[in-house]
């Protein structure tokens, strides 16, 4: 059994998401109200291309993240829009929850700095994600607007989140 340990003493890796961690992506499932996150089988997502289904989008878009063990831990989604990194992420469910998810979420945006310096960093969450909006914000992030956002599922309220990090205080 793999127990996690504290996120305190774990460091964070971003590595390129190979196919077979896609694979192993796609068999993660959460449970509701967060199963709305859950993605299609590894077949589907080879046959429609969709997403890290096109390695081409995976290998520009996508990264692992993984631990200092080389455990694959969540996956980061590095979209380019015009002057806008917007970042996707996901954990793995059985560690959600746990308090990992802030030097998580530091370890994606440290790599979308890395990748590309002079944009603004933005994320959209589900509006009833209280935990994740919680993260986000300790990780230097602020709801910038809220919108309806059409999905496969019908549509879903969101908020844009930017990352804004407060200024370390000179005091």
């Amino acid at each position: 059994m793999n127990v996690p340990r504290s996120p305190h003493t774990n460091r964070y890796f971003i590595t390129p998401l190979s196919a077979k961690l896609a694979e192993e992506l796609c068999s993660w499932r959460y449970e509701p109200p967060f199963d709305f996150y859950n993605w299609s089988s590894w077949e589907v997502m080879l046959q429609l291309g969709l997403e890290f289904g096109d390695s081409e989008i995976r290998n520009r878009q996508y990264a692992a993240v993984v631990d200092s063990d080389g455990s694959f831990i969540g996956f980061a989604q590095f979209f380019p829009l015009l002057g806008v990194t917007r970042i996707g992420l996901g954990m793995r469910p059985d560690l959600c929850g746990q308090g990992f998810g802030l030097r998580f979420v530091q370890t994606i945006v440290l790599e979308a700095i890395r990748r590309a310096p002079q944009d603004v960093i933005d994320l959209e969450v589900h509006v009833w994600n209280l935990r994740a909006i919680r993260t986000y914000e300790k990780a230097g992030f602020v709801i910038t607007d809220t919108y309806t956002r059409r999905t496969a599922n019908g549509p879903v309220d969101v908020h844009c989140m930017t990352y804004a990090p407060k200024p370390m205080d000179a005091s």
